[in-house]
């Protein structure tokens, strides 16, 4: 149906009555969550709402209480979207899932205003399952209607299009039934007007069927600027819905605040900005939601607390159904929440009189979805009624008539502007700047260029770093425009068109340019293999003798001298920058010149390439790019740095003495004539003619290209061999070239992963390796019986107390290796090292039955002998006690950590263990009942005194034994103290430090460092024998210092 054009009156439908109301206070330690935005835009972000929040704090907390005083707080949660490209609610679902997601405590959640952030928490299928109520002031959508823990204490937009459904459903002597609607809708809407949307194009186009124009704002301005008395011409209803603010209506107008009593504009305007104003804070309708949602809180925790306190359930506060049906008043009036926690209000249907004035017309109760009319007799400009929703036809037509007349004119002025300027557009012709958007970046993997080459410096050198990228589905490569801003002039506008229509097998392709902040680049094709240079270099990839040989360097010559040859034929005319550098190589081998065009953006270089003419003055010329061509050819025959001579190796000397040559001759790259043979020979001369110092000698491209040409053809019928032939060749060439490389990648690989193997099995223990290497995990396990042994050094402080560190690190290093290469004689597992002590266990990762007390008893013996002939480097001659001790039982083991994992025992065996080692005595193996148990199972005769009853921490008194050999064997024990020894063996150890220390001729310099000792220390060391009861001479060590240096030494006692 095509309904006429009406011009405008605005409705505002907007939610009446606010009311101050002063609260007195209670609550302490009561957490709310405020989850919101965090910027200066959003009228709902935390910068406004957060002092409305602390202000209904405040107020709440002057509230009597009748059995409970306890305060409210607050913990404020900021959303930040400021690094998102699209900046507000839309970007709010990332954010406050991270803040939520570990979110436990509080008893409520004020926010999040946005929809996108709060369907997050309350949709049951994709939320958060949030275990404490949400009130929100906003989180209009539909899709938070129904939810079981969600509050809104401002209407919803399912509220707002009950109210429109209803409305048009609505008639009397004032209104008509209307049945079509226009939504206009803006480019860019806040958060309740794009839910309000939404809303409103599913309710009515679904619940009453109307017939529904929805437009955005772009499309209403086209036709406003046409044609601006009857700006909405194309549509097909007289009746607009606009959420927003009346200035929208006035840009919906074209700026005119005139009126037509053919159009009525329907304006939602429920939210204000700075309406209430409390204790001089100035509050927006969100800040009065927020501040009244507090309230509503703590009106729940007083009904709660205010029961006895054996009705009470702690779990009862986060009951969604104590905000379900209630009523309270706040400073933006009286609420009331429906059976779904959404607030009830009254709608007042507001228009403009024909003196300019606002006057309500109807009220819309949501409760009972009921129209009450407050003005039977309104002063309407439409007359006694509301207009139709459709247009008078008769006016629509015309417009068209007079539109058409308007199209016919601005046509004509269009085309003789296009004829005045088509010679400027020709020039601009398919050329601008590509999109920024158009060129995506590349993948990591997709960087690397195609080599065989392992070059770990070409990795990490930045010179090798050049800027790539995808466009239009294809790499290209952005070269840098420098010294240009993207604003180029007629002339070079012209040389980039050229530089677009090249299309050449040996050129690379331009795309054209494109404009970052960062400078201007142009956009080429990407050569897969990396430059010529790269490919002369890559000895591995291209070998020599195989597959670049002669007739491969003489393809490559004629391929640059093909592209040359065409580039100097084309508009571009000349090349200027030519170099090994900017020749690259395809996936297929061939060679393609890059880097021209642009002559009048970009400066000419100057380099080993350079003519020597263009080196003594600034220029560009085709001579001069035959120059650069020999000296790049002379790189491909020879395989070396560019301009290659055995005399000079330094880039500037040579540079210096082309640019200022000797009278007699002039200095060029090495040719080796003397050794060519004939087929090089003849290429030599053309590379030779090439570079002669007079420009006007040198040949052109075409006459080199026809030489190249010519040489090539010989090379085959020399040969006698094909095209197809010679492919083949190269083919079976490069196959046992890749073959070969294989093997020895191969051989590297395996010999690399086996020293990989050897290191993990040296951290961890084998089956742990393989399982980490397989599922990536290792399951803990429980193991019935394992024997675990524990060492530390007697003394260890006293020895770091005279020892440098780096001479500790040497000792634990000699003692340490010792023990572990003891450990390989032995089914054990080391399990780690803590400074002095020394930890071993056997029975796991693999049980072994009993053999694991028997394993860890002969363990302890050898080390045990190690230690009685060690002596340290830096004392020599003082000797080094350890403690020993040993427990069998049940064990847990498993891999703790990702970074460094470790293989870990758990459990009390492994505390006992310690205790052991502990409680023990210098040079003795202090070894528990249940390891003897399973000693005296096997057929190994052990050889063992009881120690008697020891106290074991955690364990209380425990019979413990001393391990003191194996029947049959000869361990070569050192001699232990004896008990009453022991109580002096720290006082002993110092002074036998004090004299290794004296006695070492290690300069005075090195004395006067060492001699650090105490003033009480030194008189120990005179007066030992007064001080410790009993005369001994300081030349003789005590008895249990000795080194046990006897053979078929007896241990047993």
């Amino acid at each position: 149906m095509r309904c006429c054009w009406w011009v405008c009156v605005c409705w505002m439908v907007l939610i009446a009555g606010r009311c101050e109301t002063i609260y007195p206070h209670c609550l302490d330690g009561i957490m709310m969550n405020v989850v919101l935005l965090d910027d200066d835009i959003s009228p709902w972000s935390m910068t406004f709402v957060r002092s409305a929040v602390e202000s209904a704090i405040q107020l709440d907390a002057e509230l009597p209480c009748k059995r409970v005083k306890q305060n409210l707080t607050a913990n404020f949660l900021g959303l930040k979207t400021s690094l998102y490209s699209k900046k507000g609610c839309q970007s709010s679902t990332c954010e406050v899932v991270e803040t939520l997601k570990n979110l436990t405590e509080g008893w409520v959640l004020l926010g999040p205003t946005c929809t996108h952030a709060t369907f997050q928490m309350v949709d049951q299928e994709v939320g958060l399952k949030l275990l404490m109520p949400i009130i929100s002031a906003g989180s209009f959508a539909l899709s938070c209607d129904y939810k079981d823990n969600l509050t809104r204490i401002l209407p919803p937009a399912r509220k707002i299009s009950t109210f429109f459904t209803k409305f048009w459903d609505f008639n009397n002597n004032i209104k008509p039934k209307w049945s079509t609607a226009f939504l206009y809708k803006k480019q860019e809407n806040t958060e309740d007007c794009h839910d309000i949307y939404v809303s409103l194009s599913l309710s009515l186009s679904l619940s009453l069927s109307l017939s529904l124009s929805l437009s955005l704002s772009l499309y209403i301005y086209i036709y406003i600027y046409i044609y601006i008395s009857h700006s909405l011409l194309f549509t097909d209803c007289a009746v607009f819905i606009v959420c927003g603010t009346p200035g929208d209506i006035v840009d919906l107008k074209n700026g005119t605040m005139e009126v037509d009593p053919s159009v009525v504009f329907i304006l939602v305007d429920l939210y204000k900005l700075g309406a209430i104003n409390l204790r001089s804070l100035q509050m927006n309708d969100y800040m009065a939601a927020y501040h009244d949602a507090v309230l509503l809180f703590g009106q729940v925790m007083r009904k709660i607390w205010s029961k006895p306190e054996s009705e009470l359930n702690h779990t009862e506060v986060v009951n969604i159904n104590h905000f379900r049906n209630i009523s309270f008043d706040g400073i933006a009036g009286h609420y009331k929440l429906d059976d779904h926690g959404d607030r009830d209000v009254n709608f007042s249907v507001i228009y403009t009189t024909t003196d300019n004035k606002y006057e309500t017309l109807f009220i819309f109760n949501t409760v009972y979805n009921y129209t009450n009319i407050v003005n039977s007799k309104p002063s309407f400009i439409w007359g006694r009624h509301l207009p139709n929703d459709t247009p008078d036809q008769g006016v629509q037509n015309v417009i068209v008539i007079g539109l058409g007349v308007t199209v016919v004119v601005v046509a004509t002025i269009a085309f003789i502007f296009y004829r005045q300027n088509r010679r400027e557009r020709q020039v601009r012709k398919r050329w601008s700047h590509i999109h920024s958007d158009l060129i995506t970046p590349l993948e990591y993997n997709e960087r690397s260029l195609v080599s065989l080459k392992i070059d770990e410096d070409h990795r990490t050198n930045k010179s090798y770093m050049i800027r790539q990228g995808r466009y239009d589905k294809k790499i290209v490569i952005l070269k840098e425009l420098k010294h240009s801003d993207g604003n180029f002039n007629k002339r070079q506008r012209i040389e980039l068109n050229s530089l677009l229509h090249i299309d050449y097998y040996n050129l690379t392709k331009f795309y054209g340019t494109v404009k970052y902040d960062h400078g201007v680049f142009g956009v080429f094709e990407y050569g897969e293999r990396g430059s010529l240079r790269c490919v002369l270099n890559d000895n591995i990839s291209y070998p020599e003798e195989t597959f670049m040989d002669w007739e491969f360097k003489i393809s490559v010559m004629y391929d640059i001298a093909k592209g040359m040859s065409y580039l100097h034929s084309s508009d571009i005319q000349v090349h200027g920058r030519l170099k090994s550098t900017n020749c690259v190589v395809d996936n297929r081998m061939v060679v393609k010149i890059t880097g021209f065009g642009c002559n009048t953006i970009l400066n000419p270089g100057r380099d080993l390439w350079t003519a020597p003419e263009h080196l003594r003055r600034q220029g560009i010329s085709q001579k001069g790019d035959v120059y650069s061509f020999a000296i790049i050819a002379q790189e491909i025959v020879l395989r070396r740095k560019t301009f290659y001579t055995e005399a000079y190796s330094d880039r500037t000397e040579k540079m210096a003495r082309v640019q200022y040559p000797m009278k007699i001759t002039y200095f060029r790259p090495d040719l080796n004539f003397e050794t060519a043979g004939e087929k090089e020979l003849e290429v030599y001369m053309l590379i030779k003619i090439c570079w002669d110092e007079d420009p006007e000698r040198r040949p052109d491209f075409k006459k080199i290209e026809s030489s190249l040409g010519k040489i090539f053809s010989n090379l085959h019928n020399q040969a006698n061999e094909s095209y197809m032939d010679n492919l083949i060749r190269r083919l079976q060439m490069y196959s046992r070239n890749l073959e070969h490389l294989v093997e020895e990648r191969t051989a590297l690989y395996k010999a690399e992963r086996d020293r990989a193997d050897c290191l993990n099995f040296m951290l961890l223990p084998r089956p742990v390796v393989r399982s980490l290497k397989e599922t990536g995990i290792v399951e803990p396990e429980l193991f019935e019986e394992v024997t675990v042994y524990f060492s530390d050094i007697v003394g260890f402080t006293t020895l770091c107390q005279y020892s440098t560190p780096m001479e500790v690190v040497d000792m634990l290093n000699d003692i340490y290796k010792g023990f572990d290469s003891i450990l390989d004689h032995h089914d054990v597992y080391k399990v780690e090292t803590i400074g002095d002590a020394y930890m071993v266990a056997s029975g796991l990762p693999r049980r072994n039955g009993n053999r694991h007390a028997v394993d860890i008893s002969r363990m302890a013996l050898d080390i045990l002998a190690f230690m009685g002939t060690f002596q340290l480097r830096h004392l020599p001659g003082l000797p080094v006690w350890i403690r020993i001790g040993m427990h069998s039982g049940p064990c847990a083991a498993g891999v703790v950590g990702i970074k460094m994992p470790r293989y870990c025992l758990f459990g009390d065996t492994v505390n006992t263990a310690s205790s052991m080692e502990s409680t023990g005595h210098p040079l003795r193996i202090h070894v528990s009942q249940p390891t003897i148990s399973i000693l005296q199972r096997t057929d190994c005769k052990f050889e063992y005194e009881k120690r008697g009853e020891t106290f074991l921490k955690g364990k209380g008194t425990e019979l413990t034994y001393w391990l003191t050999g194996e029947t049959g064997e000869d361990y070569n024990l050192p001699t232990p103290p004896t008990a009453e020894n022991c109580q002096r063996l720290q006082q002993d150890l110092a002074q036998m430090i004090q004299e290794c220390l004296e006695n070492r001729s290690l300069g005075s310099e090195v004395m006067e460092k060492r001699n650090t000792l105490s003033t009480r220390q030194r008189m120990v060391g005179r007066d030992g024998g007064e001080q410790g009861g009993e005369e001994e001479d300081n030349d003789d060590q005590p008895e249990y210092l000795h080194l046990a240096t006897v053979n078929n030494f007896s241990t047993l006692l």
